[in-house]
């Protein structure tokens, strides 16, 4: 179990500072961590980002939430969330990890990329056009947030940037909204694979863990150069994305 804190709070850190990438990296440490399973590591990590979420965007609420484009991207997001679910449990739970990881590593590069160049917000365009927007992306994170149990907000933010065009601070803040109504989409899908669990107090500790450190680095998030964070992100996302990989591939090919 203490092994949870550390992990709980590299989590929380990841998730307060940069707005995204808490469950990318808690779905791994959950399995390989812990020593949940996939299928209890989903549910698990929903409610351990949102709840980080929530502590996150409070220090955010200041500087703007674009409620227009949360309640789109989220509302949307709702049915997708159940439709992934429900695919997921249709597949295997290592091909679902190798899936993970494949993801892991095109938001590794991504993030990698935008670690070298300043993001430029495009022009928001008419509110129509953005809800149309809004709403293809709030369907292909609420799939991916149902299938494995992840945020969205490395997918979230770019196309907040430069689908809707909201500058970087007013995207962070609102991708945490919308990773929280995803992660209760998601949650309300997986609800029973939780059920009856032994390995609740784990998870309690790690939501602590990550809770008390999303809180403490969404003050900090301000004072640190974004290219800096989100190259650190993506190289730490990579290594993780390798071993999810390997391990993932291995048990497959052995099963």
């Amino acid at each position: 179990m203490l092994i949870a804190v550390p992990l709980g709070l590299l989590v929380g850190a990841i998730l307060g500072l940069v707005g995204a990438g808490g469950s990318i990296i808690a779905v791994p440490a959950l399995v390989y961590g812990t020593g949940l399973s996939p299928r209890e590591a989903i549910p698990a990590s929903l409610i351990i980002v949102g709840l980080s979420s929530i502590v996150a965007v409070l220090p955010r609420l200041r500087r703007g939430v674009d409620w227009t484009a949360a309640a789109t991207v989220g509302a949307a997001g709702i049915p997708a969330a159940w439709l992934g679910a429900a695919v997921g449990r249709l597949i295997d739970p290592d091909a679902l990890l190798l899936a993970f990881a494949v993801l892991m590593v095109a938001a590794g590069v991504r993030m990698l990329v935008a670690g070298r160049r300043p993001s430029v917000p495009r022009t928001p365009g008419r509110l129509g056009i953005r809800i149309v927007k809004g709403v293809a992306v709030g369907l292909g994170v609420g799939f991916l947030t149902g299938l494995l149990g992840i945020g969205g907000g490395f997918i979230i933010i770019p196309a907040l940037t430069l689908l809707l065009g909201l500058g970087m601070a007013t995207a962070v803040g609102t991708s945490l909204v919308i990773i929280i109504v995803n992660a209760l989409a998601g949650l309300s899908a997986h609800a029973g694979s939780l059920a009856g669990s032994e390995n609740w107090p784990v998870v309690a500790v790690f939501a602590a863990a990550a809770i008390a450190a999303s809180f403490v680095a969404a003050r900090f998030a301000g004072r640190l150069p974004d290219n800096l964070v989100k190259t650190v992100f993506a190289v730490l996302v990579l290594l993780v994305a390798a071993f999810t990989g390997v391990s993932s591939a291995y048990a497959l090919l052995a099963g």
